[in-house]
């Protein structure tokens, strides 16, 4: 789970690149952050998705179906 205070360092990071750049130590602290950021909100979407139904015109409910990596 992503908190509030490794948004704000994702944040503070982010800034501080753009004005006066970043170490390797801080470049490497901020694409993990990142990472553990996407992964977070993928978690989130995919348990949304989870908890989706469809309505048919009859009434019937049925779960939204995952399709294939392919598709």
């Amino acid at each position: 789970m992503i908190t509030d205070e490794k948004v704000a360092r994702i944040n503070a990071l982010a800034r501080k690149a753009r004005t006066e750049g970043l170490t390797e130590a801080e470049k490497t602290e901020q694409a993990a952050l990142r990472r553990e950021y996407v992964e977070a909100v993928k978690q989130s979407l995919q348990a949304n998705l989870d908890n989706t139904f469809i309505q048919t015109p009859d009434g019937k409910r049925r779960r939204l179906e995952r399709k294939g990596d392919g598709d």
